[in-house]
């Protein structure tokens, strides 16, 4: 209180009434898990669930310095010059520096979730500090405004104060010795204490001489009474030698308790007794609310993690100074963390060259442009826990080679949840006990669920009471909701960037919606109130009916009465009948599943991973003007995420959140699953339907499903999908689960490399027809289809590679190749720049093979030598009898020459023009089809000119002939030819 009544002047009338009104301290508080920890091996392990996640990233520590200040007065008498002596010995003791190493080996350590992005990616290497504001109990206490993005993004701040000024001296001149720093989820309130630790540990913390790290939920589960340097020994034995000088010495010492309302404290005298020794056994709860009376070691300093809910719980007078953290408020800040994170060295993954460099300044400029539009990503990125999200999915999208189980979309969701909320309790006070993820999959996943339905991404403020009120009945739920509101709202939903909608929210990440609505039906909250009722009144009746049994064993063997267990079996009838009914429920869950996958109205939007990229970093061109009607929002990611949910994996990870999802169920939804997915998905789907059922199935993570899924496939067509690496590992990883052969694979368009063909390579071996046209497949491309196609296991009969740019090397590959494969039986090199010089090395290792039935030549450029070597070569060939050389550079003579075979007695035909002789060819519609479908890809001069030759060559033999019936064929394809000009002339062709 005295404390109070010296900096009473310094505050108006109304601040200091509302101050005192909130002095007497409340028995119990609010749980946030947070991080302070022991050494490894001690109790307090759990620190290390949410270290390094996203809060901050780290500038040298050389420029990172605390500054001390003047001591405040203390209670305990002034050491002797004995004692000052004696601190210098303990401050530079074995014991400080063995305690130092270890915290340093402890706190730098990176969670598994972090280990994907390689070594270099230390809290020293990426680290950014974010906004801390100093606030006060009046503040906290007040309403708070309007959630508005204006309230969140470049707000400026007047009292922003940074980390190593948090005990400079307050505004009375006091020196401040007990600090509360909170902050919602996700602001980063964890990482930005273990960088305060691991900076101590390297000196950079001059004004504290000892740091005392603590997790109050660790605190929490000892009730047994225990004094504080028996406690700080248990927890640290490194510093058996050091305690018995605290509160003896002027050793500067810090305690960091880290979520304290884990702890249900009672400031009280009636409730927490007065202690100041520190060899005196009292409960953990009592230790704390004595350190921050000051009646217990009154010089240490001490620094509090919590919540905004649980701030007021800590009497005012015991705080010298509220810190509130805001996040990334800045975009600035949110740049310059994805600058660091992704320019790392080791980002780009083990194999990275200098390409990837390049990807990754790509990535880094079209992410830092979308910021600078205040898109939606932007106000995501205010939580640096969103930014870790972002760097972690982009990550997966551009430099993922290979994908193991472990890896998948739905994985690192709910890795990132368990990252922000493993072990937190909502309310650590109510009788519940619900976990935090449990309350959010009920609350906010009905939200979720309802907008997926009705196709809405925008919720206005009623639509929030409606989902998160309408049911409340009790001053439990109210409380439970008031602190959602309070600590957790903010990271789910956050306020609309788009014109007009500034007072409606939308999820923090589009995503996060689809994810959460998936978790939602999937856990079964789906359920009418007949069915809640019902499962309810089952469990009552069946624990019931146990206890039953015994007693009517009993009674049986006393009294001859036979209607007894006639009573007993009618009470097992409704659990039973009520298991039947949750069978129904998988049934449904499965049902949603399929309809959601199979949407006709979502055939021809891009595949979800292209979704996901646009979303991220924006879609470069014209941004929609905001009067402009938007096309329906699309929920593709929604049954991907309910498959991926499933995943042993990830219902262990969902375990841990206090999300169970039993073994039983996941198995009858996937029982149920094979009677609608699997038999939907044989109707044949467009291109990147097909890609997202099978980045489904990858997502499952179940292989016997997945095996007998990819067994009814037997036609893959997956033409213009852009290809990336990631979707090439998924299609390996999903066809890898069978070995059966695939009719056909068409990968038209689809923007693959080197490096493409090698990862598919397993899944490539077992194509009979395969489609690789227009891929700018180059000679280092051929050189893998040579390999390919020389594997003992090939069955690769047709191959198409028109239109990429194979030229004389290429050409020299896929000779080797043709001399060796026993498959292939036609080839397509339609347009692959070989010229004479490559056309002649195919007509070399032509003979050497003895399978091949048809090969495609046209548009090549090659002269005369060149074609009729190819045709000599045919003509001594076994089995090849048709060779395409349209659209070649071949002159009158070799025309007449080429006109001259016989398939009777040369056993191989030329298609050459459309004429054969003074007939029109059987292939003439053959060739403009080829013509047709490739035009876009030609050099449209060129085709024009070839077409005015082919016309000019048709109107010649018509006029050479008489019979009527070759003149009207003529006339007909003359007409074909003329359209096609015609078009060609206009641009509409």
């Amino acid at each position: 209180m005295l404390r109070a009544m010296q900096c009473q002047s310094c505050l108006p009338w109304g601040s200091w009434m509302q101050l005192c009104r909130s002095l007497p301290g409340s028995s119990g508080t609010r749980s946030v898990y947070l991080c302070a920890a022991s050494v490894p091996g001690a109790a307090g392990n759990t620190f290390l669930r949410k270290i390094l996640h996203v809060s901050s990233i780290s500038l040298p520590r050389c420029s990172v310095r605390y500054q001390g200040g003047s001591q405040e007065r203390s209670v305990q008498p002034r050491s002797s010059g004995h004692g000052l002596s004696q601190l210098r010995n303990v401050a530079s003791s074995d014991a400080i520096k063995k305690h130092k190493k270890s915290l340093s080996a402890w706190f730098s350590h990176q969670p598994n979730e972090e280990r994907q992005f390689g070594p270099s990616f230390s809290l020293d290497a990426v680290h950014v500090d974010p906004v801390i504001r100093e606030s006060s109990l009046e503040e906290i206490l007040k309403p708070s405004p309007d959630l508005t993005i204006q309230n969140q993004l470049q707000q400026p701040f007047s009292q922003v104060i940074s980390l190593q000024n948090l005990f400079d001296v307050d505004a009375c001149g006091r020196q401040v010795k007990n600090v509360v720093l909170y902050g919602t989820v996700g602001t980063g309130k964890s990482t930005l204490i273990k960088k305060m630790v691991v900076d101590w540990c390297h000196g950079l913390l001059p004004r504290f001489e000892l740091v005392i790290p603590f997790s109050c939920e660790d605190l929490s589960h000892s009730h047994a009474p225990i004094s504080l340097r028996r406690l700080i020994t248990k927890k640290y034995q490194h510093l058996r030698d050091v305690v018995p000088v605290l509160g003896t010495s002027n050793l500067k010492v810090l305690f960091i308790l880290n979520g304290l309302e884990r702890l249900n404290l009672d400031f009280r005298l009636a409730g927490t007794e007065l202690c100041c020794d520190p060899n005196e056994p009292v409960p953990p709860s009592a230790i704390v609310v004595n350190l921050l009376r000051k009646y217990l070691l009154p010089e240490a300093s001490i620094i509090v993690t919590t919540r905004p809910s649980a701030v007021r719980r800590i009497p005012g007078k015991y705080v010298g100074r509220y810190a509130e953290i805001c996040g990334f408020s800045d975009t600035n800040l949110q740049k310059m963390y994805f600058q660091m994170r992704l320019s790392q060295p080791g980002c780009g993954g083990e194999n990275s060259v200098s390409s990837s460099s390049g990807e990754q300044e790509n990535l880094v400029e079209m992410l830092s442009r979308n910021l600078e539009r205040h898109n939606q990503i932007a106000a995501a990125c205010f939580l640096p826990s969103y930014c870790w999200l972002v760097c972690t999915t982009l990550h997966f999208l551009y430099f993922t080679r290979t994908v193991p189980p472990s890896q998948t979309l739905t994985g690192i969701y709910t890795s990132f949840l368990r990252l922000n909320f493993s072990g937190e309790v909502l309310d650590s006070t109510d009788p519940t006990n619900i976990s935090m993820m449990k309350y959010v999959a009920k609350m906010v996943g009905k939200l979720a669920y309802e907008g997926v339905m009705s196709r809405k991404t925008c919720f206005s403020e009623e639509d929030l009471q409606q989902c998160f009120e309408v049911e409340m009945k009790t001053e439990s739920e109210l409380n439970l909701l008031e602190v959602f509101r309070s600590d957790v709202f903010r990271f789910f939903l956050t306020p609309c960037v788009q014109p007009g909608k500034e007072h409606t929210f939308v999820f923090t990440i589009p995503a996060m919606q689809e994810y959460l609505a998936a978790l939602y039906v999937v856990l079964g909250e789906k359920k009418t109130l007949t069915q809640r009722v019902g499962k309810e009144l089952s469990e009552v009746i069946g624990r019931v009916s146990e206890d039953v049994a015994v007693v009517v064993s009993i009674i049986s063997k006393v009294l001859p009465l036979r209607f007894l267990p006639v009573l007993f079996n009618l009470l097992k009838i409704f659990p039973r009948y009520f298991s039947r009914l949750s069978g129904k429920d998988r049934d449904a869950i499965a049902h949603t599943m399929a309809e959601e996958l199979f949407k006709e109205e979502d055939y021809y939007n891009d595949d979800v991973l292209d979704q996901i990229n646009s979303s991220i970093l924006g879609v470069e061109g014209p941004m929609h003007h905001p009067d402009e009607s938007r096309d329906d929002e699309v929920f593709e990611l929604f049954p991907i995420f309910m498959g991926g949910i499933l995943s042993r994996r990830n219902r262990a990870i969902l375990e841990q959140l206090g999300c169970s999802i039993k073994n039983l169920a996941a198995f009858e939804i996937a029982k149920a699953m094979k009677k609608t997915v699997i038999r939907n998905s044989r109707k044949g789907l467009p291109p990147s339907e097909l890609m997202d059922y099978l980045f489904f199935l990858h997502e499952f993570q179940n292989e016997r499903f997945t095996a007998e899924a990819i067994r009814s496939l037997r036609t893959v067509n997956l033409s213009s999908v852009r290809m990336t690496p990631l979707k090439c590992s998924v299609i390996a990883s999903v066809m890898g689960t069978t070995c059966h052969e695939v009719e056909e694979l068409n990968l038209t368009s689809c923007n693959l490399d080197t490096s493409s063909l090698r990862i598919l390579f397993p899944v490539l071996l077992r194509c009979k027809a395969l489609h690789l046209q227009l891929n700018s497949l180059g000679s280092d491309a051929c050189k893998e289809i040579r390999d390919l196609l020389l594997h003992d296991k090939c069955v690769v009969s047709k191959l198409r590679l028109a239109n990429n740019p194979v030229g004389e090397q290429g050409a020299q590959y896929l000779a080797e190749a043709l001399a060796g494969n026993r498959s292939l039986t036609h080839l397509s090199l339609l347009h692959t720049a070989l010229g004479d010089r490559g056309a002649e090395v195919i007509a070399q290792h032509l003979a050497e093979n003895q399978h091949l039935q048809e090969l495609n030549l046209g548009y090549n450029s090659l002269t005369d030598t060149a074609a009729l070597q190819v045709v000599e070569v045919a003509k001594k060939h076994a089995t090849l009898d048709k060779v395409h050389l349209y659209f070649n550079d071949i002159s009158e003579d070799g025309k007449r020459a080429l006109h001259s075979l016989r398939m009777d007695r040369d056993g191989v035909r030329a298609l050459v023009f459309l004429t054969a002789g003074t007939d029109v060819s059987d292939y003439w519609s053959n060739i403009l089809n080829v013509v047709q479908r490739n035009l876009p890809f030609w050099d449209r001069e060129r085709v024009r000119q070839h077409l005015a030759l082919i016309l000019q060559d048709l109107e010649s033999s018509r006029r050479q002939t008489a019979n009527p019936w070759r003149k009207a064929k003529f006339l007909r394809v003359e007409s074909e030819v003329k359209k096609m000009l015609g078009k060609l002339q206009h641009g509409t062709l």
